[in-house]
């Protein structure tokens, strides 16, 4: 007997609610959440009943790890975006020495001049007006070039964040 894909995901999930909490699964939907959920889609990604998804959602926005937007009477649910950009700096700060900071700052100003040089273009956004939608190397570089330039800016944040640690140390 041949196990099917509905089989297979149905055991996953079963294994996921049996080795977590609710309130982890709640996290878990609300981490991966960009553009906000009602509570009932949270709820039912998360396996758990709507009000649970409501009350979890609801400490997660009270400790900043989630924000909510209004749409009509519905409250949407998402990850806090600056609480993530905030981790990134800070991992990328205890992770590379200011050198490797530094040497990473200057490669990556490099790349975006490469590109800006290639395309005769001064931004991402430039060069995908002027694209084909035929163009796969061109929207590859693209989508690298809008990689690199977000990277070059958490780079400089995380370097400007240690500077600033420092100064507050003293």
């Amino acid at each position: 007997m041949t196990e099917t894909w509905d089989d297979v995901n149905q055991q996953v999930k079963a294994d996921w609610k049996a080795e977590t909490t609710p309130f982890e699964r709640v996290y878990e939907i609300v981490e991966q959440t960009h553009d906000g959920q009602s509570a009932a889609e949270i709820a039912d990604r998360a396996l758990v009943s709507e009000p649970t998804a409501r009350r979890h959602c609801k400490t997660l926005v009270n400790t900043g790890f989630a924000e909510t937007d209004q749409d009509g009477r519905t409250t949407l649910y998402k990850r806090n975006s600056d609480r993530i950009l905030m981790s990134r700096i800070r991992e990328l700060r205890d992770e590379a020495s200011r050198t490797e900071l530094l040497n990473g700052i200057k490669e990556m100003k490099a790349e975006i001049r490469r590109y800006e040089d290639r395309y005769d273009v001064v931004s991402p956004e430039e060069l995908a007006q002027q694209l084909d939608a035929d163009e796969m190397e061109g929207w590859d570089d693209l989508t690298a070039w809008r990689t690199t330039r977000q990277n070059l800016a958490v780079a400089q944040l995380a370097l400007a964040y240690d500077e600033a640690s420092q100064q507050f140390a003293v």
